[in-house]
């Protein structure tokens, strides 16, 4: 996807996003008071090309085709704090002994990290609602945090079958008031300006200077 007027940072606030770092242990992570948000989701949701999309980069997370290649935490700087690309969970071909690391680091993160403000969860909209998502979806509750929901590759159902989708997990999560959820495509920008503003509202910032279109 290549750069527009309309993907500055005074018009998409985290177009001037920056790799940061890559973190095996969470003593590597910077110990400032910086709000982060954690993106999350099964190995292939969709992860890498959000957060591409969200920043009006093309490879500012690397998007691979091959599941489970992220084995790290890594860090990207954006306006008012950080974006956090968490290990995918739940790939099958992956090591079990390297599944137990991704799932310890992961755990841990989202347990200890002081500075974590809600989980953006991925979904793969023609597989949502897997048991590694709903017992995300119930940790983010038991910590009161916002988990906010992105049910990715919207583009790859018809219009009807994608709002079958999304209000069966709209009202799979009703009871939790902390949860929300969208439809969203890095494909076709679906929902885009929405997941824009709704991260930046948890960062602190305000939606006015949000672009129309992507």
């Amino acid at each position: 996807m290549k750069r527009t007027k309309s993907d500055t940072p005074a018009v998409n606030p985290f177009a001037g996003a920056q790799f940061l770092m890559s973190c095996a242990q969470l003593t590597q992570l910077p110990a400032d008071g910086l709000p982060e948000i954690a993106f999350a989701g099964r190995s292939n949701a969709g992860k890498s090309s959000a957060l591409n999309t969200l920043c009006s980069h093309k490879q500012l997370a690397r998007v691979s085709k091959t599941p489970g290649r992220t084995q790290l935490i890594n860090l990207f700087n954006v306006a008012g704090g950080r974006f956090v690309d968490l290990p995918g969970y739940g790939f099958a071909k992956v090591p079990k002994d390297i599944r137990r690391d991704w799932g310890r680091l992961i755990g841990d993160y989202l347990e200890g990290r002081a500075n974590l403000r809600g989980i953006v969860l991925l979904m793969d909209i023609r597989h949502p609602l897997t048991p590694f998502d709903v017992q995300m979806i119930e940790w983010s509750a038991h910590r009161q945090l916002p988990c906010h929901v992105m049910l990715t590759k919207a583009d790859k159902l018809s219009f009807g079958a994608a709002k079958n989708v999304l209000l069966s997990v709209r009202k799979a999560i009703a009871e939790l008031p902390l949860a929300s959820t969208q439809l969203f495509s890095s494909t076709s920008f679906l929902g885009l300006d929405d997941a824009r503003a709704h991260l930046l509202r948890w960062l602190g910032g305000g939606a006015e200077n949000l672009p129309s279109a992507p």
